[in-house]
């Protein structure tokens, strides 16, 4: 089974990035980084460049129905361009038309902001998202772990790379629920 890891060229947190990823292949399943041009991304540590890490597919040649589920890993720059692009957007968006879990830690809920999935819904993200997430008609909390199982698929949610164990846990068994 397959798990898509939704990222930007450059701005993602690599911790975010990659614990996950570790998390995937641990539970015995391929992750997948998509992006939206082909080649590399690159990471960062906050706001320093760290490594690259090879595209396996771009999302031209990406469906939700590829994957059980979809991470986005957060960094402040990472969701703000793929929120500006709206393959990116409808890559997303998609998980949740097809009623398959979706992950998204620290910042990335802003690519969840505009695909316009957070109505109804409970979760948590980096604090300075608060208001993004109110206006977009989700209720905010400030916990370690949110999982959400109202609507049509599961979120789950952490604030920052402090909880990234628990959201490992948390997103892995929500993930293996779904697949059956």
């Amino acid at each position: 089974m397959k798990v898509a890891f939704l990222v930007a060229p450059e701005g993602v947190e690599q911790v975010e990035l990659t614990e996950p990823w570790q998390a995937v292949k641990d539970a015995g399943w391929t992750p997948e980084l998509v992006s939206t041009d082909p080649g590399e991304i690159q990471g960062f540590n906050h706001l320093d460049k760290a490594d690259t890490f090879p595209v396996d597919k771009t999302l031209a040649d990406a469906s939700a129905g590829d994957y059980i589920g979809l991470v986005l890993p957060g960094g402040v720059a990472n969701p703000d361009f793929l929120r500006m692009k709206p393959d990116a957007v409808a890559f997303t968006k998609s998980f949740f038309d097809a009623g398959k879990p979706v992950a998204a830690i620290c910042h990335a809920p802003w690519t969840l902001v505009e695909a316009d999935v957070l109505r109804g819904r409970k979760l948590t993200s980096w604090p300075s998202l608060e208001t993004d997430i109110r206006n977009a008609g989700g209720t905010w909390v400030d916990e370690q772990l949110q999982i959400c199982t109202e609507g049509p698929n599961t979120l789950i949610t952490s604030r920052k790379p402090d909880d990234l164990k628990a959201f490992n846990q948390g997103f892995v068994d929500e993930f293996r629920k779904a697949a059956g």
